[in-house]
């Protein structure tokens, strides 16, 4: 569910040509070592590299979000929905990191 969640809330917030293409390539890369972390249930490698992943796209979406934000006279609807779902996925990132730190301790992680 957590993968689901942020793939279409990155997909919703790549929707304009507000953000760079370093905002959907790293959101997407994560998201690929996510799947990875759902396949292969037994390994601690796995969920790790997706934790670290999530909370490295924590840092770099803040980043993004504040560079990148345009001046109010720009905001449309489309833009408006674009960063709406960049700053949701922003807020629920934090969530899905203790979710995954939860499972990271069910596998057997220390």
């Amino acid at each position: 569910a957590i993968v689901l969640v942020h793939w279409l809330l990155t997909a919703w917030g790549c929707m304009n040509h507000i953000f760079p293409a370093s905002y959907s390539w790293g959101n997407f890369s994560v998201l690929a070592v996510g799947i990875w972390a759902i396949v292969q249930r037994d390994s601690l490698d796995a969920i790790v590299m997706f934790l670290t992943g999530l909370l490295l796209t924590v840092l770099t979406d803040i980043i993004h979000i504040c560079v990148f934000y345009p001046p109010n006279s720009h905001l449309i609807g489309v833009i408006r929905f674009s960063i709406g779902m960049a700053i949701f996925s922003l807020l629920l990132k934090p969530v899905s990191c203790y979710l995954l730190y939860r499972m990271y301790r069910e596998r057997g992680g220390e």
